[in-house]
């Protein structure tokens, strides 16, 4: 997804624990959640752990490494705003904490995209409350 492709994307009207997410992101770098009983990292954001059920959870900095678990190419935009970035690639990433996240590739780098591939995270700040997630090649 080139830059003016990326500034026609529409920023979230995120509340409660997504607004969180958002917010540490445009502020700090990408964090998770992460359970106090167990280390378990999760996404997206909730308030008990799935894993052992506690309700006691931490912001956390996230590594932005991981690899591509899927992805296709959009070739008819769904939103008018993002039709001059067609076609543009979405992923499904799966970070070095276990955890997927969906996001677009950065830049023109649809054509190294493939199964198993690092990438890592480049956050698109939207404002002081929202940064975006995309990726872009390790």
């Amino acid at each position: 997804m080139n830059e003016e492709s990326r500034a026609a994307r529409t920023a979230p009207n995120a509340a409660g624990l997504n607004a969180q997410y958002y917010e540490h992101a445009a502020r700090a770098g990408l964090h998770l959640q992460r359970c106090t009983a167990c280390a378990t990292w999760r996404h997206p954001p909730r308030f008990v752990c799935p894993a052992c059920g506690s309700a006691e959870w931490t912001w956390q900095p996230a590594s932005g490494r991981g690899q591509v678990f899927s992805w296709t190419v959009t070739h008819r935009a769904v939103d008018p705003a993002l039709a001059s970035a067609v076609p543009y690639a979405v992923v499904v990433v799966e970070l070095d904490e276990g955890v997927r996240l969906v996001g677009n590739i950065a830049g023109d780098e649809q054509a190294v995209l493939g199964i198993g591939r690092p990438v890592v995270v480049d956050l698109d700040r939207r404002s002081d409350t929202v940064a975006l997630v995309d990726f872009r090649p390790a």
